[in-house]
């Protein structure tokens, strides 16, 4: 494949990504919208958010393993044709049940897609060409993540404030169709190797998805509500149980000469394993914190959706700039530049915090988004080189299903965060409505929420200097070694 084959093909694949990431955060901002259309409760628009990211989390490692084992391209197309037949039908969702299902299907296209972007991008780019595609990626991300509040409220007020939110699916449509063009014209046919493994291990697939779903259905199910029902936590007990027998299951396949949905060793690989934590924690905490921003900006402040979504303006033009840089600092600074990025987010989010309490509600906006920056440019440190860093030892033939997993994370993730600071926030509004002027009772809801998504910050902050010591001591352990090769100068 040329060069100019590979980088169009980046492009497509990036493009899609994107697309699929925009649907995690443009919605938000469409929830009042939505309400207000089809009469929909907290757990309806629960379900909207966080059910998209958990049908995303189930399809992932079963889709990444099909597309390793048969072709990417293949896989590839169906997710692309169903994420775009799945906006239409949320597009033109006459109650909020057929909605609820249109965007579940969504979220199984959505996972369908992204292991065969990330087994891509790592099968045409590698050494310091895949960091710097991982930098252009990451930055992708980045800007989706946080332009999409600023974008859905742009088309409902297009679209208006009963049916605008049609709009959001609505757009999707003519970039899939125009995606899938390129897609079927450009993606490399799968080539596989005479002795590669092709069977599936379904019974692994079927255990490993009972365990994703019953992780995050509590999370999904929680509004913060009086009516939340406390029997869901129950659903952690068949977790624990699920991922046992997965665990039990997959060594014993791997064991009668047969090859498992995931391959254990990819978790004694510390790069792999610290850097599949910092994702979780960290895409934890970011769409809680545009969600939380979201509501407390509309709701509590009063702002139109279309300016609620431009205070994330900032945050998305300074992560990429930084996930550019990222991508070609990461082979010098390694995971030192991730931490130094969690510390930057940390900063903004409590910057953040106190332009939203403190300041007077007209100042607050503007000093948000102001604080935004900050934010923004340690998460353009976070995402692209942590990327990079994690699927560094990764063979090419396991980059679908590493991929999958590093994605099962971050949706397990944006479920859990999502639910635990949206709930604390809803929480803080149910305990305080009546007992404290309004605007002090969304200042609280905020600030709440807020130490949430900042607390996950700081769990990937952790896993990150577990990581950078780990990567310090092999880096120090191999020079002493007389004869031994040259450290990686990302280890440092």
């Amino acid at each position: 494949m040329s060069d100019r084959t590979r980088w169009q093909v980046f492009a497509v694949c990036v493009g899609v990504a994107a697309l699929t990431i925009l649907d995690l955060s443009k919605v938000n901002v469409g929830l009042p919208s939505i309400e207000e259309s089809l009469g929909a409760g907290p757990s309806e628009l629960q379900i909207i958010v966080a059910g998209y990211a958990l049908a995303f989390g189930l399809a992932l490692v079963p889709a990444g393993r099909l597309g390793d084992i048969h072709s990417r391209k293949v896989m590839f197309v169906i997710g692309l044709t169903l994420f775009t037949v799945s906006s239409i039908l949320c597009a033109l969702a006459p109650n909020i049940t057929f909605l609820l299902i249109a965007r579940v299907l969504q979220g199984v296209a959505a996972g369908i897609q992204m292991p065969q972007v990330l087994g891509l991008l790592q099968q045409m780019f590698q050494g310091a060409e895949r960091g710097r595609a991982f930098g252009v990626f990451g930055a992708t991300i980045g800007i989706s993540t946080a332009l999409g509040p600023t974008l859905g409220g742009l088309l409902i007020a297009i679209g208006g404030p009963t049916d605008g939110w049609r709009l959001l699916f609505w757009m999707n449509v003519p970039l899939g169709v125009i995606a899938l063009f390129f897609a079927i014209r450009l993606l490399p046919k799968h080539v596989r190797s005479a002795d590669a493994r092709t069977e599936l291990d379904l019974v692994g697939i079927v255990l490993l998805g009972i365990a994703t779903l019953s992780l995050m259905l509590p999370f999904v199910l929680t509004t913060g509500g009086p009516d939340d029902d406390p029997r869901r936590w129950a659903f952690l007990a068949l977790f624990v149980v699920a991922l046992a027998a997965f665990v039990w299951w997959e060594r014993r396949y791997q064991r009668n000469g047969k090859s498992p949905v995931v391959r254990f060793s990819l978790f004694r690989d510390s790069s792999y394993r610290n850097g599949l934590l910092v994702a979780t924690a960290y895409f934890g905490a970011l769409p809680a914190l545009f969600l939380l921003s979201t509501l407390y900006l509309q709701q509590g402040l009063g702002l139109e959706p279309v300016y609620a979504g431009m205070v994330s303006i900032t945050f998305a033009l300074a992560s990429a700039v930084t996930s550019w840089l990222g991508g070609r600092l990461v082979e010098k600074y390694g995971r030192l530049l991730v931490v130094a990025g969690l510390v930057s987010v940390i900063i903004g989010f409590a910057l953040v915090g106190v332009a939203a309490v403190y300041l007077p509600p007209e100042l607050s906006p503007w000093y948000m988004a102001a604080a935004m920056t900050v934010a923004g440019a340690g998460g353009g440190f976070v995402i692209s080189p942590n990327q990079t860093l994690t699927l560094a030892r990764v063979p090419v033939a396991e980059g679908g299903v590493a991929g999958s997993m590093a994605q099962v994370g971050q949706r397990v993730g944006t479920a859990v965060g999502v639910a635990a600071a949206s709930s604390t926030f809803f929480a803080t509004l149910y305990r305080e409505t009546g007992q404290l002027a309004a605007i002090e009772v969304y200042h609280d809801g905020f600030r709440n929420g807020l130490l949430v998504s900042l607390g996950l910050v700081v769990v990937a902050l952790v896993f990150a200097l577990l990581d950078l010591r780990k990567r310090r001591l092999e880096s120090a352990e191999t020079q002493a070694t007389p004869g031994a090769p040259d450290s990686d100068p990302a280890a440092a």
